[in-house]
């Protein structure tokens, strides 16, 4: 099970990197004319900058506290804080009827519950 953890956990910072940085790179323009970019015109280009270092900042929190062994505790924490992102992603979508992305929310939100319930729970990397 602690294999596994990692392994989602990895993959979940891959996905949340790579998120992170094309929103803060590439313009809002660029980002709206992305397949499943439309969310982007109901926030501002300060707004979607925020949401991909958010994204990078999780992407981060979910392996360098463990690997480097320091405050470990981060990585469950990071965890929720992608389930509150994921939330707030399936929110916008709901608003604008794009049910399609809301399953990918969906999935990326139970990766995240897993990652937390494993990093607090009988897995802890504490104790």
């Amino acid at each position: 099970m602690n294999i596994a953890l990692w392994i989602i956990a990895a993959l979940m910072a891959v996905a949340l990197l790579s998120g992170g940085v094309l929103k803060l790179t590439l313009s809002k323009g660029k980002l709206a004319a992305a397949p499943g970019g439309g969310w982007t015109e109901d926030f501002g280009a300060g707004a979607i900058k925020a949401i991909g270092a958010v994204e990078a900042l999780a992407a981060v929190g979910l392996v360098l506290p463990a690997v480097l062994g320091i405050a470990p505790v981060l990585v469950p924490l990071a965890a929720v804080g992608v389930v509150l992102l994921m939330v707030g992603a399936m929110i916008t979508h709901l608003r604008r009827h794009e049910n399609r992305v809301i399953v990918v929310n969906l999935a990326y939100l139970a990766l995240a519950l897993f990652v937390a319930w494993g990093r607090f729970g009988p897995y802890s990397f504490i104790g």
